[in-house]
């Protein structure tokens, strides 16, 4: 059994706009709100995004920053002096 060849452009390639997007998928963002089901993260927080394997380890932020401490203070290192 043939099944019949689609015709190039038709009406799918006029609903893309000039990014190359579909119309369905432009976004207004005159009209976006913050995420109300997010907390409020303070300004000087940085997000890290844990590997599955990596959260099951750790239970809270506690533990993680403990071992990064720790991590820290044993890598550390006396500065350099400078020649002169």
């Amino acid at each position: 059994m043939k099944t019949a060849k689609r015709p190039r452009g038709g009406a799918r390639s006029r609903r893309r706009t000039q990014q190359g997007l579909a119309r369905e998928y432009r976004f207004d963002y005159d009209k976006s709100r913050p995420n109300r089901f997010a907390g409020e993260v303070d300004s000087d927080t940085v997000v890290v995004v844990l590997d599955a394997d990596v959260a099951k380890v750790f239970r809270d932020s506690k533990g993680v920053n403990a071992l990064l401490r720790a991590t820290i203070a044993a890598v550390k290192r006396p500065p350099k002096r400078k020649a002169g």
